[in-house]
Parts: C-alpha cells; structure tokens; sequence
C-alpha cells in the first residue's frame, strides 16, 4: 500500500515503553497518607461521640463510661431507646461480604426508632431524629450540651388485653 508508512511520532513512547507510574513508591506513599488520614478521622469522630454519648448517658443515669465500649454503648443506646439491645450484634454482621448491607440497614432502622425515642424522653420533638438520620453526630452534641434537653422517661401505659373486667386502672410511674 501507497503511503501507508510507519510514523513512530504518533504514538505516546511513555505508554509503552514500560515506565508507567502504576505500582510505584509515590502511589504506595500516597495510599499509606490516604489510609492514615482516614484513620485518624475515624478516631477523631469516634473519641468525639464516646465523650457526648457519655454525657448523653449520664444526663439519663447510665454510667458514661459505656459510650466507651464500642459495641456495647450501641447496645446500651438501643437499650434507652426501647429497644432490644442485642439488635447491635447485627452491626458486626454488616462485616459480611456482599449479605452485610442487610444487618447494617436492619441495625440502622432500629437505632433510628431508639433515637426517636431517645428524643421523645429529653423532651424534643418527633422531627429531631430526622437530624439523627442525617447529622449523627450533630445530634448526640446537641442532647449532649443543651441544657434543656432533660431525661424524662416518657412512659406509655396501653389498656390491658383482657379488658372485660375492667377492675385494672392502668397507673402511670413517674
């Protein structure tokens, strides 16, 4: 063929040449920087919400030293709000390749419905766990520090199921 001629000046020699930066030190440094700092965050925000939680629990008169036991200060918390405190053993299940969304979404419902209740006895007002679902963190501050936020058991008696003799009054503990 006419004018079909090989012209080394098109192509990019450094791509095929065999020097790619792929596997080199500067990556390795800069995944070994990308994990520190991701850990160091992950500490950060874990030490940040022990510390309020505590202050949580003990406005409510649980020990604050259990906001610093990492899965049972989730227990415990479920356990405030109402519900069954070992719902935060399926947190560990969320480890599970693949099946894990499922206990994490599970879990996560729960400690949404512990949180509403949890903002229901300190006095606020149903929208306030909306603030959970989407700012944790500014939640826990905020009944941490807010010194109106007052625990306050709201307790809520229903009409016993055998109802027919009607001699049982439900009584109300405050």
């Amino acid at each position: 063929m006419e004018g079909s001629t090989y012209d080394s000046s098109m192509y990019d020699s450094s791509i095929y040449d065999g020097s790619s930066a792929v596997g080199s030190g500067s990556d390795a440094g800069a995944m070994a920087l990308m994990f520190g700092v991701l850990g160091l965050v992950t500490i950060l925000a874990y030490v940040v919400s022990a510390i309020f939680m505590g202050m949580m629990f003990k406005k409510a008169g649980i020990p604050a030293w259990k906001a610093w036991v990492p899965v049972y200060n989730t227990w415990t918390f479920l356990e405030m709000g109402g519900q069954k405190g070992w719902i935060s053993l399926l947190l560990l299940l969320s480890w599970i390749p693949f099946l894990g969304f499922i206990p994490a979404v599970v879990a996560f419902v729960f400690l949404c419905i512990a949180a509403y209740r949890i903002g229901l006895n300190f006095g606020k007002e149903a929208w306030f766990v909306v603030l959970y679902i989407f700012l944790t963190l500014v939640w826990l501050i905020w009944l941490a520090v807010d010194k109106t936020a007052v625990w306050k058991p709201v307790t809520e008696t229903a009409a016993p199921a055998n109802n027919d003799a009607g001699t049982q009054e439900p009584t109300v503990t405050q």
